[in-house]
């Protein structure tokens, strides 16, 4: 891509010339109208061209970061903008504004939010010209947004999704010669397969679009090694490595905010309210896990108190919960055949179109030992239940075979031992009987839920090898690789 300022210069040479001509063809009778007409108009367009790439003295530290998709469930895009605020760059953050964004995005004076509306398409007709209606209007809206905004150095583009936002951000980039760096999570294409099969027309589409228009970016990052690789070898994609890796927000929880945490839950979800036999002292607060003695403040953990299992999810195809459902089940099944194991209680996070589905299916199990609850949390809450957990579950299977799940890493940053569904490039991640364990089925998750769980709340099992693994092996947080791996390409053309 040409620099900035040789493309300026040239649209400014370019509207002198034209209407240097566009004067001389009024003076002379014998011209066509209609081509001191198409000069005008040429040399209009130039001059709103050049009015597009207008820099002044913050221009360079000026970027985007644009996500089709909700602000406050994309943490990696959020951990991009804090992270270039940290360096001193003014970002405009655009995306949907459905969940609330973590406080310190919020509080950040240099990241400005620009809202935008997910839109539909006409609701008659055949479901391809639904599609392709909420595409042109996509389009429309952010082109609007994306030319409204001051000139930014960068376009941070997360995808998927990218349909339609890796063209117009591309093309927003030429107008305003501004630099497009894809942030490669998954494939769309692969995504959309899930439901409607590779052979469909809206998936081959989907993919050629992506091969079309990834390479034409002017940096790529991705997730995995794997993803690196395939980027390379199929799509001619030279990518940076950039693994997810958790923010500082995550590690384990003191036991005070524990309580805290619980006791807040348990004003919303039975599963966390205290419902012991023993007396309740007017002295003590309780929670199913915890106590606060009033008389001095401190906490405890109760003994006889469940284990708290955790599990993130997008409730998407990617994701077969009824795989955790029947584990659920065969360990209520070993406690009711004698085997000496705790209660669980079990909290699904996250928000998605599959978890009325699944709901209707808990609600089906009754179980007796097995509690199971689907909060939406705060963005602050979220890091404070996994580091308050004894055991997290996780059943992201990469529709690609190359992205990883973040929810492992911030398990891992809040040292929480997890059980994986197994997948291609998992073992990037999970190091199998080191951090955790890897999976196959339900009937195979049961059977880690029962041999992990068997000696709690005692920390000499597997259970606490695992989370003492993970307190002596953090590596980098993602501040550091962040500025390893990103801030050299921001700052490369300056």
């Amino acid at each position: 891509m040409a620099s900035p300022c040789t493309g300026s210069s040239g649209l400014t040479l370019f509207a002198l010339v034209a209407g240097l001509f566009a004067v001389f063809c009024v003076t002379r009778p014998d011209v066509s109208p209609s081509l001191v007409c198409l000069v005008v108009v040429a040399a209009l367009v130039s001059l709103w061209l050049r009015g597009l790439r207008q820099r002044d003295a913050g221009s360079e530290r000026r970027v985007c970061a644009l996500v089709l998709g909700d602000i406050g469930r994309s943490p990696r895009m959020q951990y991009h903008t804090l992270s270039l605020s940290r360096h001193g760059y003014d970002v405009t953050f655009v995306g949907f504004s459905d969940s609330k964004p973590h406080q310190d995005v919020l509080r950040e004076e240099k990241i400005r939010i620009v809202p935008i509306a997910e839109v539909n398409g006409v609701r008659v007709g055949p479901k391809l010209l639904t599609y392709v209606t909420k595409v042109i209007v996509q389009c429309l809206q952010l082109f609007s947004v994306l030319l409204r905004m001051e000139l930014q150095s960068h376009i941070l583009l997360q995808n998927p999704p990218g349909l339609p936002s890796i063209a117009v951000a591309w093309l927003v980039c030429v107008l305003r010669g501004s630099r497009l760096i894809i942030d490669w999570h998954n494939y769309g294409y692969t995504i959309m397969a899930l439901s409607h099969g590779q052979s469909h027309p809206v998936v081959r589409l989907a993919k050629w679009y992506e091969h079309f228009f990834g390479p034409l970016a002017t940096h790529n990052l991705c997730v995995t090694n794997a993803m690196k690789d395939d980027l390379q070898k199929n799509w001619g994609i030279k990518a940076t490595t950039l693994y997810d890796k958790p923010a500082s927000i995550f590690r384990e929880t003191p036991l005070k905010l524990q309580h805290e945490l619980f006791m807040r839950l348990a004003n919303t979800y039975p599963q966390f309210q205290h419902t012991g036999s023993e007396d309740v002292e007017s002295e003590a607060e309780r929670s199913i896990f915890s106590v606060r003695d009033l008389t001095d403040d401190s906490v405890t953990l109760r003994k006889e108190r469940p284990a708290l299992l955790v599990s993130s999810t997008s409730w998407t195809e990617d994701e077969d919960f009824s795989v955790l459902l029947k584990a659920l089940k065969e360990y209520e099944g070993f406690i009711k055949d004698g085997a000496s194991l705790p209660s669980l209680v079990c909290a699904i996070t996250g928000k998605g179109p599959q978890k009325e589905h699944y709901r209707k299916l808990i609600d089906s199990l009754h179980l007796e030992h097995v509690k199971i609850c689907t909060p939406w949390l705060e963005a602050e809450d979220y890091p404070v239940l996994l580091g308050s957990a004894d055991l997290g579950v996780c059943l992201h299977k990469s529709s690609s075979g190359l992205d990883l799940p973040m929810k492992v890493v911030d398990m891992f940053g809040c040292c929480l031992p997890v059980c994986a569904i197994q997948f291609n490039c998992l073992h990037e991640l999970v190091k199998d009987k080191e951090n955790g364990l890897i999976f196959t089925d339900s009937q195979e998750l049961a059977e880690q839920l029962k041999s992990l769980l068997s000696e709690f709340p005692s920390s000499e099992g597997r259970l606490g090898s695992f989370r003492r693994n993970l307190r002596t092996n953090r590596g980098q947080r993602w501040e550091d690789n962040w500025d390893q791996n990103v801030l050299p390409l921001i700052t490369a053309h300056r």
